[in-house]
């Protein structure tokens, strides 16, 4: 370097000292002025976690690289996206989640949506499916068909997508404990339509780990259970190629009442459990980790939900290219799915909902989803009408065809505000990695119950701050109406649950009964020998096995899951 371009050098870094000096003093002078205002006594100007937020931002908050590393949509570590073209490319895929009653309600409700022009499906199951049980199961009754649709086999599977061809739509199934179980029916049933199951495009939740710390829905212990997600990792890679075989879900743990740091710290966490553990069997990181997927909650405090998608990408990309060595960008990069937040509507003045959920969804917009489902205003009160369901579609529509938002990549890249929360969101959330592992990982931190606590207390002081009418909910603790509009709500009757036990009689009169017990005795063998399962499983679903058949069998050799006492 010549005397010339040294002297440059210094040159410029002393212009940039006078200018951060300079911005030093005016920010003081400022703050100075700000001090003497009168402010507004109706907030204590925090986020919805509780953060405090300052009243203005400068490039005084920035970190000191945030220009030399990804300051391009589609450059590593991905904050301002994964995609170079944003949404001019591609409009995030529309996906309603949708089920309820018998697998002919829901196939009409699927097309209904298809029809208005939803671009993705997303099945909700019902409670007993959730579990693991048939539609006739004692334990099932009286909850058949209530909060989902009752699949039960393979032939409610098929009549679920009856006229919906399984190789020209992307469906996304929320299911965990038995999520393997409803893999394989649905993989059975496009073979039934004549689909080559490479073509499969999709999702199925899957993700145990957040069951544990948050929603309850399990069946095995957490070990066994997560061998059987690493079989269908090893599965899926050479056989069903486009699927992903997980969506590591932060949306339940916020539901549960988790801040936003620790629904991303949480989250991102139970996914490197995955990898791990995937890891661990042998497999090369590469031949799965680009299939992993990732499902987020959109709360009401707009910026924090932004900066808390770009801080996942960026966090994720940079621990799995630096910490567990993936090669291939496409392990890198963070794909996820968004829902607007369920724990945020009201049962009061319903309709409010509307506006709650429309700001929500240009979040996950702004914070770059690639997936979005916009939950309707009455969804608090039951499961959606057709017509409130098609106003939460509207919204999404009006927001990518009316409103510019799609128009630039990242448009909220360079605020000082959201630069300077996404770079605090990442650090708060290592510093909760480093306390995770100092717990021991994820499990035992799940078994010592000491996830559930960190939840539970985030939950306890946010209702506190409702309660002490220190945060204002409208329409709940601030601005209540003393006669509110009654709304129409679909109400779900017995119909489903006498239907499907008519269905599974049939199913058991008419199958090859023999055929369905060796098929399960091949899979309690591969299960006993810690053989991958999911072959022996799939050829279960071939046959006609139940839910809850196959359910039984893996509990025989896997056990069930106990949750300890900690609180």
């Amino acid at each position: 370097m010549s005397a010339a371009d040294t002297n440059g050098d210094r040159d410029q870094l002393a212009a940039q000292a006078r200018e951060l000096a300079a911005l030093r003093s005016e920010v003081a002078a400022w703050r100075e002025r700000f001090g003497k205002l009168p402010l507004r006594d109706d907030s204590d100007f925090t986020s919805v976690s509780g953060r405090a937020v300052e009243p203005v931002y400068t490039p005084l908050d920035l970190s000191p690289g945030l220009l030399g590393q990804g300051i391009l949509p589609g450059q590593y570590p991905y904050t301002r996206g994964v995609h170079p073209s944003g949404y001019r490319g591609k409009l995030w895929t529309m996906r309603q989640f949708a089920g309820f009653g018998t697998a002919e309600d829901t196939n009409e409700r699927y097309k209904f949506l298809l029809s208005r022009g939803q671009t993705g499906l997303s099945v909700a199951f019902d409670f007993p499916t959730l579990m693991g049980y048939d539609g006739d199961h004692p334990r099932s009754e009286g909850e058949v068909g209530k909060c989902g649709v009752a699949i039960s086999s393979l032939a409610d599977m098929e009549t679920l997508f009856d006229g919906i061809p399984l190789d020209q739509v992307s469906t996304s199934m929320t299911i965990n404990g038995p999520a393997a179980i409803i893999f394989c029916f649905y993989v059975a049933a496009a073979e039934k339509q004549g689909v080559s199951i490479e073509q499969l495009q999709g999702t199925i939740q899957n993700d145990i780990l957040k069951e544990y710390m948050a929603q309850h829905a399990w069946i095995f212990p957490a070990e066994p259970a997560l061998k059987v997600i690493v079989d269908m990792f090893e599965w899926a890679a050479e056989h069903t190629p486009k699927w992903n075989t997980i969506s590591i879900s932060g949306y339940h743990i916020r539901e549960a009442g988790a801040t936003a740091v620790q629904e991303l710290a949480f989250t991102l966490a139970n996914g490197f459990c995955y990898v791990e553990h995937g890891v661990a069997r042998g497999l090369d990181v590469d031949s799965f980790a680009p299939r992993l997927s990732f499902f987020w909650d959109v709360h009401n405090d707009f910026f924090e939900e932004i900066a808390k998608m770009r801080a996942a990408r960026r966090i994720w990309a940079r621990h799995m290219r630096e910490r567990y060595h993936a090669r291939d960008p496409r392990s890198w990069i963070m794909r996820f799915h968004s829902q607007t937040a369920g724990v945020t509507l009201a049962a009061q003045q319903p309709l409010i909902n509307i506006v709650r959920v429309a700001y929500q969804a240009m979040a996950a917009t702004l914070g770059g989803t690639q997936s979005l489902h916009t939950n309707a205003f009455d969804e608090t009160l039951a499961l959606p009408t057709e017509d409130s369901v098609r106003i939460a579609l509207r919204t999404q529509q009006i927001l990518a065809y009316e409103t510019g938002v799609p128009n630039v990549t990242d448009p909220l890249g360079g605020s000082y505000y959201v630069e300077a929360l996404t770079d605090r969101l990442e650090s708060e959330a290592e510093a909760i990695f480093a306390e995770i592992d100092a717990q021991g990982g994820v499990v035992k931190a799940i078994e010592a119950g000491w996830s559930q606590r960190q939840i539970a207390r985030s939950a306890a002081r946010f209702q506190h701050e409702v309660e002490q009418h220190r945060r204002t909910i409208v329409g709940v603790n601030e601005f209540v109406e003393d006669d509110e509009t009654a709304v129409e709500i679909l109400k779900i009757g017995n119909e489903a649950e006498a239907s499907q036990r008519e269905r599974l009689a049939r199913l058991r009169a008419t199958r090859d009964q023999a055929l369905v017990e060796r098929r399960l005795e091949a899979l309690r063998q591969a299960a006993a020998e810690d053989r991958n399962v999911m072959p022996a499983m799939l050829d279960c679903a071939r046959a006609y096995c139940t839910l809850f058949e196959i359910r039984h069998v893996l509990e025989g050799v896997f056990g069930t899951y106990r949750e300890p006492v900690f609180f």
